[in-house]
């Protein structure tokens, strides 16, 4: 199975860029899965559902989130129904809409990956355990398939490598998101999961994390809050190609994929 892992998706720039690009990259590379963070694809912060369809137009089979999943309100009036959103599963079961993680069959009706969501606490706000959650997750899904994905929204390198060699062996692979900036560490671990601390993201090229340099810029020159915006210019793409054996679910290769256009 061939599985592209989309970095953080920042505002229409990046929303515009998978609707012109991925349709002829998903051909180029033989994508059989196609994965996005897009807890920022709202004007930069958060999701509502018509972005969320606009998402999933461009190719994209499934959209996970992070600690920026709610701050569109609009959010919480679809994703229970939309199962192929997901949010970070290690929030409070008890009281949190949506779901963490999802099976999904592929369109040949033969394969079937799993898809996990999970979300880091260090620098983060307090959620629970994504070591604890993330066993109870694959016990529930390893007897339907061996592909498993996982999507770790973290911000600390070191809570990030931990889960990569925590899950080694048991996942197929562990991707990274959240800052923003694509890690050169992609590689395959000892038992055979992928890896990488952060994909990146796709949004604005000359910009700070995906919005209009300016006001990041006053924040750190005055310390008072700005309002963030995103104008146009040449988009960043970061993503990875990841190759799993259909039988073991161990990764056969990772690659990082990066275009400014």
């Amino acid at each position: 199975m061939r599985i592209i892992f989309i970095g953080d998706l920042v505002g229409k720039p990046g929303r515009q860029y998978l609707l012109d690009h991925l349709p002829d990259l998903k051909r180029e590379v033989k994508a059989d899965l196609v994965i996005a963070n897009g807890e920022n694809a709202a004007g930069g912060a958060g999701i509502t559902e018509k972005v969320y369809q606009e998402i999933r137009k461009s190719g994209v089979d499934l959209i996970t989130g992070g600690n920026h999943i709610w701050d569109q309100k609009d959010v919480y009036n679809f994703i229970d129904r939309e199962e192929r959103m997901l949010r970070p599963a290690n929030y409070p079961a008890e009281t949190t809409p949506g779901r963490g993680a999802l099976l999904l069959k592929m369109k040949s009706g033969k394969k079937k990956a799993a898809v996990i969501n999970l979300m880091g606490r260090v620098f983060m706000q307090a959620v629970d355990c994504p070591f604890r959650k993330v066993d109870r997750e694959i016990e529930a899904i390893k007897d339907e398939t061996q592909i498993i994905i996982v999507d770790f929204h973290a911000e600390a390198t070191s809570e990030k490598q931990a889960m990569g060699w925590y899950l080694d062996g048991r996942v197929s692979a562990v991707i990274g998101t959240h800052s923003h900036v694509q890690t050169a560490d992609e590689r395959i671990l000892n038992k055979g999961t992928a890896y990488i601390t952060d994909v990146g993201m796709v949004g604005l090229y000359d910009s700070i994390l995906g919005v209009d340099k300016h006001e990041p810029l006053q924040i750190f020159l005055t310390q008072q809050p700005q309002r963030f915006s995103i104008s146009k210019g040449k988009v960043l793409f970061n993503a990875v190609l990841i190759e799993v054996d259909d039988q073991s679910g161990r990764a056969i290769n990772i690659e990082r994929i990066k275009a400014i256009k």
